[in-house]
């Protein structure tokens, strides 16, 4: 869909198959390996990790689109690490963002509304009445135009860049959710096992 969607004058689509590697855990040379990462790093063309040189990157914006569930963020995380660890620089000079896709799309008679958050769609349909509400579970759900009408129309698109702060907090989470310290780990889970809002069994 993404790449039927998009405009070929100024975007270019890089499918990922699945979960890249997890860089916390396989170091650098087993993520050089890695057929996804190496993809990435041909695509955006600046090198990697010290031989990363901004100025060579092809893209002035590198968008990171991923499903809107547990596996999408997941993914996400895995890729703000990658980022994070090899290509930092693309952070620091504000290149790196995150599509935020729909959860809802809304219809009411003739008229189409497309929600980004459950508190929106609450306060849509207060305001609307009853309505036919479907809950994306992916963006395979959408078909071309709804993706490129919600999530890639840069008219209408939200985007948030990412920040060194983000991909620390990321990394950080990632280091002590996916590495190798299990005691860092139960700690962690105990400590905040009541916020979870999301749980992925």
């Amino acid at each position: 869909s993404a790449k039927q969607a998009r405009d070929r004058r100024f975007q270019a689509i890089l499918p990922i198959r699945g979960k890249i590697i997890n860089v916390e855990k396989a170091g650098m040379a087993r993520a050089l390996r890695n057929e996804e990462i190496k993809a990435i790093a041909a695509a955006i063309g600046a090198g990697i990790g010290k031989d990363f040189d901004i100025t060579k990157s092809r893209y002035r914006r590198v968008i990171i689109m991923t499903d809107a569930d547990v596996d999408g963020a997941h993914i996400r995380t895995l890729l703000l690490t990658f980022f994070y660890r090899y290509m930092k620089p693309l952070i620091e000079h504000g290149y790196l963002y995150i599509a935020q896709p729909p959860l809802y799309r809304v219809k009411k008679g003739k008229k189409v509304y497309y929600v980004y958050s459950d508190r929106e769609l609450e306060d849509l349909l207060k305001r609307i009445g009853d309505a036919e509400v479907q809950r994306y579970k992916g963006l395979g759900e959408m078909n071309p135009e709804q993706l490129w009408e919600t999530t890639m129309n840069p008219q209408n698109r939200y985007l948030i860049q990412v920040t060194l702060q983000d991909a620390e907090l990321a990394e950080l989470l990632f280091t002590v959710l996916m590495g190798e310290d299990v005691e860092a780990r139960k700690k962690f889970i105990m400590e905040h096992s009541k916020e979870v809002k999301n749980l992925d069994i």
